[in-house]
């Protein structure tokens, strides 16, 4: 068993591992205060693969741990183009709202701290964000994720189109 982890630390990580959200709850029982607490992280490869993860447990590590596992096993893909997003897109999730721009290289990610955290584990480099609505941090997520999932994808549909990339962009 202690072989196998010693072996796991030595490998390169191959996902950036970003820790959005840290929530400290309280239960009170009769012997006082019951903590437990509950992450938000946001994995990524940063060539175009990211997922978010939300895991709860009654100490901390276990509660990363369990958010950053639930996070590799939903990726998805964003369709990067010399760094940056190929349109501009808005999307929601509840009340919270996110735009997301595509920017000139050289911008930068401009982006409050949930929206930086999922597009700095994608790779983008270079891309402009508002996030309007609710503040809340995970809804902020989920609605990047949501801007993701619709974004478009050239290849795909040149694809679907059966037309080439060339006739696409002419």
């Amino acid at each position: 068993m202690e072989h196998k982890d010693y072996n796991r630390e030595r490998e390169p990580k191959e996902f950036v591992e970003k820790l959005v959200k840290l929530n400290r709850t309280a239960k009170v029982v009769k012997g006082g205060r019951r903590f437990s607490f509950s992450a938000l992280t946001v994995v990524g490869d940063q060539k175009g693969r990211v997922g978010f993860g939300f895991g709860k447990a009654n100490d901390v590590t276990e509660a990363i741990r369990k958010s950053i596992d639930k996070a590799k096993r939903n990726l998805v893909n964003v369709p990067l183009k010399n760094g940056t997003i190929p349109h501009e897109i808005t999307a929601d999730f509840k009340s919270s709202s996110v735009l997301l721009r595509p920017a000139a290289p050289g911008t930068g990610i401009i982006a409050g701290g949930p929206v930086r955290a999922v597009l700095e584990a994608a790779g983008a480099t270079d891309v402009l964000s508002k996030s309007l609505g609710a503040s809340s941090q995970v809804n902020v997520v989920r609605a990047t994720f949501e801007a993701i999932k619709q974004m478009m994808d050239a290849r795909v549909i040149a694809k679907n189109r059966g037309k080439t990339l060339k006739d696409l962009w002419g």
